[in-house]
C-alpha cells in the first residue's frame, strides 16, 4: 500500500512506522488515522517483522486530535466515529510487540498512543498530557492506569495537566529517557532484544497483554 501521512521502514526484523505531519505536529487527523490502522495491519501480516517502532517526523510525536477537522466534522464523530473505533481497536490489538519511541511532545491522542504501545522510550524534551478532557474529550483512562496505577492515571485523566520526561521515567510510564539523536537507536536496540525471541512465542505473550487489557475497543 502506498502511504501519503505515514511511513514504514524496515531493519531485518523491526520495522519503523512514522507519523508523518510535521507539518500539523502528527495531529490526528481521519486519514492519519486510517493510515496507522493500515499500516499496523501490513505489518501484523507480514512474517519478517518481529517487533515494530512507532515515532513521529519532526520535533513533536504527537499533538493529539486534529480540531482543524471539527469545521467539517462533528467532534463526537471525530472522537468516537467508526474511524476512531477502528483505529483504537487496531492499535490496542496489534498482535506484534509495539515500541513507542516520543521524539516530543506526546498530547491527549499522542499520549493514547504511547500508552497503548507495550514499551515506551522518550527523549529529554518529551512531554505528555491529557488537554482534550478541557474541550471536552474524554482520556482513555484504563489502559493509563495499568501502566502507572490508578491514583497517577486518574489525576492526569482529570486534571489534563502536562507531566515532562523526568517525571514520565520516575512515575513508570517511560523505561528510558535518551538523547534525541539516539532515540531510534536505542528503540531499535530494544526491538532487537525482544526479537531475539521466537516470533509465535512473542505473540502468544502479547496475546495475553491484550487479552489482561482492562478497557477493550470494539472490533468494526
Amino acid at each position: 500500500m502506498t502511504y501519503q501521512l505515514v511511513t514504514l521502514e524496515r531493519d531485518g526484523n523491526v520495522a519503523v512506522l512514522t507519523l508523518n505531519r510535521p507539518d500539523k505536529r502528527n495531529a490526528l487527523n481521519t486519514a492519519l488515522r486510517d493510515e496507522v490502522r493500515a499500516a499496523l495491519e501490513e505489518l501484523e501480516a507480514d512474517d519478517s517483522v518481529s517487533v515494530a517502532i512507532i515515532t513521529g517526523a519532526g520535533p513533536v510525536f504527537c499533538a493529539g486530535f486534529d480540531t482543524s477537522e471539527f469545521a467539517t466534522i462533528p467532534p463526537a464523530e471525530v472522537f468516537y466515529g467508526e474511524s476512531a473505533v477502528r483505529y483504537h481497536y487496531r492499535l490496542q490489538r496489534f498482535a506484534k510487540p509495539l515500541i513507542a519511541a516520543i521524539n516530543g511532545s506526546a498530547m491527549g491522542g499522542g499520549f493514547d498512543i504511547a500508552v497503548l504501545a507495550d514499551v515506551r522510550i522518550c527523549v529529554e524534551g518529551a512531554s505528555f498530557g491529557h488537554p482534550e478532557i478541557k474541550f471536552g474529550a474524554s482520556t482513555l483512562y484504563g489502559p493509563l492506569a495499568a501502566v502507572i496505577g490508578g491514583s497517577l492515571a486518574r489525576d492526569l485523566c482529570l486534571s489534563g495537566r502536562r507531566i515532562d520526561a523526568s517525571e514520565a521515567h520516575r512515575i513508570g510510564l517511560v523505561s528510558q529517557v535518551v538523547a534525541a539523536d539516539r532515540l531510534l537507536d536505542e528503540a531499535k536496540a530494544a526491538a532487537r532484544v525482544i526479537a531475539e525471541a521466537p516470533l509465535a512465542t512473542l505473540k502468544e505473550v502479547k496475546s495475553q497483554i491484550i487479552a489482561a487489557a482492562p478497557t477493550h475497543f470494539p472490533e468494526r
